[in-house]
C-alpha cells in the first residue's frame, strides 16, 4: 500500500474538529483522536470523515501511532441518522436529498462517498501503527472506524455491530475488505445480514479484537500497547507492516521475494548506521 502524504499542510484548527465532533492531541510520536458528540452518542457525519482524512493528510512526520477512542462509555453510535433527513445535520446536506430532487447523480454520489473513505484509508499507513480502544457499542460506520485500525483493544462492555444492511444500506466504509480477511466470508456474511451485537469476549475469539480488559483497564491497557510498540525500530516497524499488508494477496513465491528485497533494505541500511558510527 502505497504511504499517503503526511505532513504535508496545515492541521485541522480546534474549530474545525470541534464542528466535526472530534479532539485530536499529539503527544511526540503519539497521536489520539476521541470521537466527541456525546449528545449523540458519538454518531458521526460526513464532515467528522472528512476530516479524520485531513488530520491523516497533516499528522507530524514524527507520528508512529494513532489511537482513535470515543468519548465517554461509547466508542461511536455510528452513522448521525440525521443525515439521511432532508434537514441534514449541523449544515450538512442530507446525503437522499440530492438523489431525491435530482441535483446529484451516481457519479457524484460515487465521488463524495470516496471523499468519506478517505476519512478511514489513511489508517492502513505502514508508517503508522493505528489502534482502536472501544468502549460500548461500536455500530456501523464505528465498527467500521475500528476495522480500520490495525490493533483493537475492547473493554469488556463493548459490542461491535454492522448495522448498515438492517437500514437498506451496505457498509461502504472500506470495513467489509478487513471483516472478511479476519473472520471469513461466511462469519462475516452472518454478522452483516443479521446486524446482531458481538460481544467483546466473541470478538476476541473471533479475531475481531486483540485484547479485551477490564473498562477501567483500557486506558492503562492501551498505554502499555504503546510502549510496546514504540520499542520496536521504526523503519523495521514500517518494513514489516508493509510485508503483513502484501501477504494476503501474494502467492508464496512473491512473498519470499518481497521478504528478501525488504530484508536487503534493512541490512543495508544498518550497515550504512554501523559504517557511519566507525567515523
Amino acid at each position: 500500500m502505497a504511504q499517503a502524504a503526511h505532513d504535508a499542510g496545515t492541521a485541522p484548527t480546534e474549530e474545525q474538529l470541534s464542528r466535526a465532533g472530534l479532539r485530536l492531541a499529539v503527544d511526540g510520536p503519539v497521536a489520539r483522536i476521541t470521537i466527541s458528540r456525546p449528545e449523540r452518542r458519538n454518531a458521526m457525519t460526513g464532515r467528522t470523515w472528512t476530516t479524520l482524512a485531513h488530520i491523516g493528510q497533516t499528522l507530524p512526520g514524527d507520528v508512529r501511532i494513532v489511537v482513535i477512542a470515543g468519548e465517554g462509555d461509547i466508542f461511536s453510535a455510528g452513522i448521525d441518522l440525521g443525515m439521511f433527513t432532508p434537514e441534514g445535520v449541523d449544515g450538512e446536506r442530507s446525503i437522499v436529498t440530492g438523489l431525491a430532487d435530482g441535483s446529484a447523480d451516481a457519479a457524484g454520489l460515487e465521488e463524495y462517498i470516496a471523499s468519506l473513505q478517505e476519512g478511514f484509508l489513511w489508517l492502513r499507513r505502514p508508517d503508522l501503527v493505528t489502534v482502536a480502544a472501544v468502549r460500548g457499542h461500536a455500530i456501523g460506520a464505528g465498527f467500521q472506524l475500528a476495522l480500520s485500525c490495525d490493533l483493537r483493544v475492547l473493554a469488556d462492555d463493548a459490542s461491535l455491530c454492522m448495522k448498515e444492511p438492517a437500514l437498506g444500506l451496505v457498509p461502504d466504509l472500506t470495513g467489509t475488505k478487513p471483516l472478511v480477511d479476519i473472520v471469513g466470508v461466511h462469519r462475516a456474511t452472518e454478522i452483516c445480514l443479521t446486524a446482531r451485537r458481538v460481544g467483546a469476549h466473541e470478538a476476541r475469539e473471533l479475531g475481531l479484537a486483540e485484547l479485551v480488559v477490564g473498562v477501567d483497564e483500557l486506558p492503562g491497557a492501551v498505554d502499555d500497547l504503546i510502549q510496546g510498540l514504540l520499542a520496536t525500530d521504526r523503519d523495521a516497524a514500517t518494513a514489516t507492516k508493509d510485508l503483513l499488508q502484501r501477504a494476503t494477496g501474494n502467492t508464496l513465491e512473491q512473498q519470499a521475494e518481497a521478504e528478501r528485497r525488504a530484508q536487503i533494505g534493512r541490512l543495508t541500511a544498518l550497515a550504512a548506521g554501523t559504517a557511519a558510527g566507525r567515523r
